[in-house]
């Protein structure tokens, strides 16, 4: 794997233009290990080691050897240029943090919906928000292993129309990740050139908003 944070010049302390993109998807399906892999900074991350307690409250299923999570947000940052930067927030997956992610979808530019096709049912629920704010987004499916299948039964399980872009990806290596977001990219673009037709591009056409870089 790539180190995201060698070989890398002091960053400046502000940036002119502050633009962001959101990680989602369910629980355990590799939204902080995506942030992790891709960021130039170290990340910032609200790990905690899982307890007892949340086993009554999380859904574990296909996820039970797992032994931290994200419990806030985690952070990073991608210098675009000499006055821009991309910051990366990766939302929390479990139910008991979703009124956390309308916060987050605040002045986005675009979202990846990270899926486990192992679990692909955990990802409906980012969906519906995603479209419920019209916001944009492409699907990534992180490669866990598990069984194939084809384009068009992950499109019919999800209920994705043929313009929003689902591509494969391991989250754990940086140049896969940098495709995913570039993907995402070229996506947005499309959108605002009038390239795609998608119920996401009922987006209001509004201004990215500048993001002040969250302080510890």
């Amino acid at each position: 794997m790539d180190s995201a944070t060698s070989d890398r010049a002091a960053l400046q302390a502000t940036a002119d233009n502050g633009l962001k993109i959101v990680v989602v998807g369910g629980f355990g399906v590799g939204k902080t290990t995506m942030v992790r892999s891709v960021s130039e900074i170290r990340p910032l991350n609200t790990e905690e080691t899982m307890t007892r307690a949340g086993e009554a409250v999380d859904h574990l299923d296909g996820v039970q050897s797992k032994s931290s999570t994200t419990v806030a947000f985690d952070f990073g940052r991608i210098t675009l240029d000499a006055r821009s930067v991309l910051y990366l927030f990766g939302a929390p997956g479990q139910e008991r943090f979703w009124f956390l992610w309308d916060r987050l979808f605040s002045g986005t530019l675009g979202a990846v919906v990270l899926v486990d096709t192992r679990r692909l049912a955990d990802s409906w629920y980012a969906i519906d928000r995603l479209e419920h704010h019209g916001t944009p987004f492409i699907v990534a499916c992180n490669d866990f292993g598990g069984p194939l299948h084809t384009e068009q039964q992950i499109r019919e399980a999800l209920d994705l129309s043929d313009d929003v872009p689902l591509v494969e990806c391991d989250a754990r290596d940086r140049s896969s990740s940098k495709y995913v977001l570039i993907t995402l990219v070229e996506h947005l673009y499309a959108l605002s050139r009038g390239k795609v037709s998608s119920s996401a591009a009922a987006r209001p056409d509004t201004t990215p908003e500048k993001t002040p870089e969250p302080t510890p």
